[in-house]
């Protein structure tokens, strides 16, 4: 974690107290003493003397260190997905919610970026220039020496690009994992944060992921999806087992394969019928 002092820590949340009132906004004190400025635009009448304040620290256009009661789409060390909204011959800077966008320098980019495009970054520190920038360069954060995590575990993922075998996420925030596109059954869109289940871990540190937790219990929810479904639309579907198979896999979050297993098994414990019409619930 970097510091411009050991109590005012660049880049996070920090809880400071109100010290004085200006006609330029708040100074907020430390308990080191060392104070820092709250622009008057973020100054509001229940700020008073003595009062504790959460803010995030950032650095202004002078590589001032200033406050803000803002929160940026991600904070020092944090993953997240920014809109570029200007370029320069040295880099390009995008949306993080503050007044002062966020550099990307041109090495920590892997393509050019555009105006207009959405770019997952990793918001780091740079040490030659104490300031706060963006990296796309996400591989290098990654580690490589899982630990703690097993086959068919449960983990929280974070959808951050999509290439020719599946989606690429971050898993707990540390490692980088997969999910192939065969066996992806609803819509991703990138940014999107969701748990999966761990398949395979392997040699070299990356992770295949599913969105489904392996074994028997897959069958049985698929089956609840199905009756779910037909209760939420008056016990009649307009699907089969003829159906096109992205046509299910929209619908039911499902592979066709396990769609068609699903109705099997509803129908032989006599809690659908299925027609070339569709799909009804019996009872």
């Amino acid at each position: 974690m970097k510091t411009l002092n050991p109590f005012l820590e660049l880049g996070l949340i920090n809880t400071l107290r109100v010290d004085r009132l200006t006609p330029h906004g708040v100074f907020l004190m430390a308990e080191d003493g060392n104070d820092v400025l709250l622009p008057q635009a973020y100054v509001t009448d229940e700020m008073r003397e003595n009062t504790l304040l959460d803010v995030f620290l950032y650095t202004d256009s002078e590589d001032r260190l200033i406050a803000t009661t803002l929160t940026p789409h991600a904070k020092l060390d944090e993953f997240g997905l920014f809109e570029v909204v200007d370029t320069a011959p040295f880099g390009a800077f995008v949306d993080w919610g503050l007044s002062k966008d966020l550099l990307v320098p041109n090495m920590l980019q892997k393509t050019p970026f555009k105006v207009g495009e959405k770019r997952f970054l990793k918001v780091i520190y740079d040490e030659r220039t104490h300031r706060l920038v963006g990296s796309e360069k996400l591989g290098d954060f990654f580690q490589r020496r899982v630990q703690g995590l097993k086959p068919q575990q449960e983990v929280n993922i974070l959808i951050i690009a999509k290439t020719p075998l599946g989606y690429k996420c971050i898993v707990e925030d540390k490692y980088e994992g997969l999910i192939y596109h065969n066996e992806i059954f609803e819509n991703i869109t990138l940014g999107d944060k969701k748990t999966a289940f761990i398949k395979t871990i392997r040699k070299d540190g990356n992770i295949d992921l599913c969105l489904r937790k392996l074994g028997s219990k897959k069958t049985s929810d698929s089956q609840d999806k199905v009756l779910e479904l037909l209760k939420q639309n008056k016990g009649i579907m307009p699907y089969n087992y003829k159906s096109d198979a992205e046509l299910i896999k929209n619908v039911f979050s499902m592979s066709k394969k396990e769609f068609k297993r699903s109705l099997t098994a509803l129908q032989e414990n006599d809690k659908i019928e299925v027609k070339d019409s569709g799909i009804y619930l019996k009872g």
